[in-house]
């Protein structure tokens, strides 16, 4: 499926499209970017094992997260596993890009996968960082579901490798996207 427009609108659509091929492929792992929680809310109960993956404590303020100790809560009760780290496609290497100047090669990385659209760029990098976290399991697919802004607009069929290994990932197909 592809929309015609990038955003929140797609949300409820990009959802279903997700459950509905995991479903069909007996995929177990949902990995879904939701800073607010509001979206990962709407996989609890669909498939066995969820993952919320947040920015990181400070993305827009320092010490700051995000996700409220409510939503990480209600999140928990409907066993959504809740991961807060570093992107694995920026941390450290955009401070030191945004110091120094220039790109370097993780970035190249991120805006490579970008021409696909944002949404396809978020997908690969949280398959990657819940498996360095040990939330999802090593060499199966899982759908990883992302966006453009707000909401999600972007679903995709994936079978991550580690980052240190990240360019063995394997994108299988994708759901949706704009």
């Amino acid at each position: 499926m592809y929309w015609k427009s990038a955003g929140a609108v797609h949300t409820a659509k990009t959802v279903e499209l997700a459950v509905r091929k995991a479903k069909e492929y007996g995929i177990k792992s949902i990995v879904v970017a939701s800073n607010s929680g509001k979206t990962a809310e709407l996989f609890a109960g669909q498939v066995e094992n969820v993952v919320c993956v947040t920015h990181a404590n400070g993305f827009k303020e320092p010490g700051v997260n995000e996700l409220t100790q409510e939503q990480r809560a209600l999140l928990a009760e409907n066993n959504i596993n809740i991961l807060t780290t570093s992107h694995v496609l920026s941390g450290a290497e955009r401070g030191i890009s945004r110091k120094f100047g220039g790109i370097y090669p993780v970035e190249i990385i991120a805006n490579t996968l970008k021409i696909f659209g944002q949404g396809v760029k978020v997908t690969v990098e949280i398959a990657v960082m819940a498996l360095d976290a040990g939330l999802i399991p090593y060499g199966e697919d899982i759908i990883a579901i992302g966006g453009t802004g707000k909401g999600a607009d972007t679903a995709v069929v994936i079978r991550p490798a580690h980052a240190a290994s990240i360019l063995d990932t394997y994108i299988a197909e994708i759901i949706c996207k704009p």
